[in-house]
């Protein structure tokens, strides 16, 4: 996947959840709705995260240094962090506040009429940034269930907007059943109960997306499918005789590292290894264009260890 392909997705998201902030203050302040307020404090959280996303692709396009040899592609995955602790903190933990604040002083109940209306608009703006993203997320076919997929995908710029979406619209799906049951039960407190369900819908997706992120900052492994291709080529080159498992380590979405010791047959020369690792580079690279480092540690069966190898791949 391009990396700056990912950037629609979040311009979608970025462009509804600005329009859709405003549209649901403007209702809030006029119906005095609680949980059309969290709402609107959620798509103000959501385009902030958005602009976080883009800044964090922007920086982890930076080109390697000499103090960041491997470059700059993990700053993705730090703004991804920071995204999740928003929604947690200001998105989760205000919706919570205004919830509990409209059950201890209910307000009085007004026209629903703006409040059916900006979240039906909501609804669809939502709707259509997630439909933007899913299709992006779904480009890569797999045989892997849905929530397995979010849970292995590399690329925070998609499965984060995905995720926020999807929060969003059942937010919207609960703000709408609060409004609608408090004027049909004349029931306030129903709306601020409707609020803090949004809070703990944020919250629950926040936590889900920290350890996401946690786990591509510490340092993931490629896809299994992945490692399995790369040991696919390595066995069916003839020089080879046993390898370690490759260590992979992902530097951004579409940036992997690959380290891999290979046993090579005895009667091969260093000229002939040196040929063997250069013919299995090449193979690896034109497979798999992500890897963009490959580190390879060759020795013979008879124990002499060549100087390992590293290429990088031309991003």
């Amino acid at each position: 996947m391009d990396p700056k392909s990912s950037k629609l997705p979040i311009y979608g998201a970025l462009v509804a959840n600005f329009l859709i902030a405003i549209t649901k203050f403007v209702a809030a302040s006029f119906t005095g709705s609680s949980a059309m307020l969290s709402e609107g404090i959620h798509s103000v959280v959501d385009t902030g995260n958005q602009l976080l996303l883009l800044l964090g692709l922007k920086r982890s396009e930076k080109q390697a240094d000499l103090t960041h040899p491997f470059g700059y592609g993990k700053e993705l995955y730090f703004w991804a962090l920071i995204v999740a602790i928003l929604l947690f903190s200001v998105g989760g933990g205000m919706s919570l506040y205004e919830g509990i604040t409209h059950l201890q002083h209910p307000g009085e109940l007004s026209d629903p009429t703006w409040n059916y209306v900006v979240l039906g608009l909501a609804f669809l703006f939502e709707g259509i940034s997630w439909y933007i993203a899913l299709r992006k997320f779904l480009e890569v076919k797999s045989d892997m269930s849905f929530f397995k997929r979010l849970r292995r995908s590399k690329d925070p710029a998609i499965f984060v907007v995905v995720v926020e979406d999807s929060a969003a619209m059942l937010g919207i799906l609960i703000a709408f059943a609060g409004v609608f049951l408090g004027h049909q039960l004349n029931n306030p407190h129903i709306d601020g109960m409707a609020s803090i369900m949004i809070g703990v819908v944020l919250a629950a997706v926040a936590v889900f997306l920290v350890y996401e992120s946690k786990g591509l900052l510490v340092g993931e492994a490629a896809s299994p499918q992945l490692v399995t291709s790369i040991k696919n080529i390595i066995e069916e080159d003839n020089s080879t005789h046993s390898m370690q498992d490759p260590l992979t380590m992902h530097f951004g979405p579409q940036e992997v590292l690959l380290a891999v010791n290979v046993q090579f047959q005895h009667e091969l020369s260093a000229e002939a290894i040196e040929e063997a690792v250069d013919r299995i580079e090449n193979t690896i690279r034109q497979k798999h264009p992500e890897i963009k480092r490959i580190f390879i540690e060759a020795e013979s069966i008879a124990g002499r260890r060549h100087p390992s190898r590293e290429t990088k791949t031309q991003s």
